[in-house]
């Protein structure tokens, strides 16, 4: 009894280590959090606000057509402050902040060989709705939302050959089959009509990417 049970232990561990690696299944979804610098298209924007580039923070959800083709969603935050001028107001003002908030529907396309490939280069882009809302010293507050689109490129690092242990207990407690740090770069075209004022620009983002 005891040799048929030491028989069978050995017969199934390997198949349930099998089971148990992120490598023998392919996952379906990815979710990229990611933040870094926003500079605007708008001329002689340095003039009106604080800096010449804005923080800009993100997130996007996507399912995969193909291990290299996905499908996404993304939404995301920037907020500038500034004095002397308002480009939405076209007005002198004493003080003025403009926030936007950039969503996103994308295709992706990733240069995937093979599952445990260190460098992954990628590009994508898509449909973008700006919304904006600016308030400026003694003047309306004015909001909208004005369409354009985006195109993006950059690389992925896998994070997983940097500790396989740690990357195989992400996938047993988490179901995630890979973890990349990435940086990419972002341009983003959006015209307010009433203003001729472009509220796209060019973003220069880090962040991780995880695949369920």
């Amino acid at each position: 009894m005891n040799r048929l049970l030491v028989f069978l232990m050995l017969v199934l561990l390997p198949s349930a280590a099998l089971a148990a690696d992120p490598l023998q299944d392919q996952p379906h979804w990815s979710l990229e959090l990611k933040s870094g610098k926003f500079a605007p298209a708008v001329e002689r924007w340095a003039e009106f606000y604080e800096k010449r580039t804005i923080p800009e923070y993100a997130g996007t959800f996507a399912y995969k057509l193909v291990r290299q083709v996905e499908l996404g969603v993304g939404v995301g935050t920037m907020k500038a402050r500034g004095s002397a001028f308002a480009p939405l107001h076209n007005a002198t003002t004493g003080s003025t902040v403009l926030q936007m908030y950039p969503i996103q529907a994308f295709m992706l396309v990733r240069g995937l060989v093979s599952e445990d490939q260190w460098i992954v280069p990628y590009v994508g882009g898509g449909f973008t709705r700006m919304y904006y809302q600016e308030r400026a010293q003694d003047q309306e507050k004015v909001t909208g939302a004005v369409n354009g689109y985006h195109v993006r490129g950059g690389l992925q690092l896998c994070l997983d050959n940097l500790d396989r242990g740690a990357a195989n207990n992400m996938y047993l407690d988490y179901g995630v089959h890979h973890t990349y740090f990435f940086a990419e770069m972002e341009r983003t075209r959006a015209v307010v009509k009433s203003s001729s004022t472009d509220l796209g620009g060019t973003a220069y983002l880090f962040g991780l990417l995880f695949e369920y």
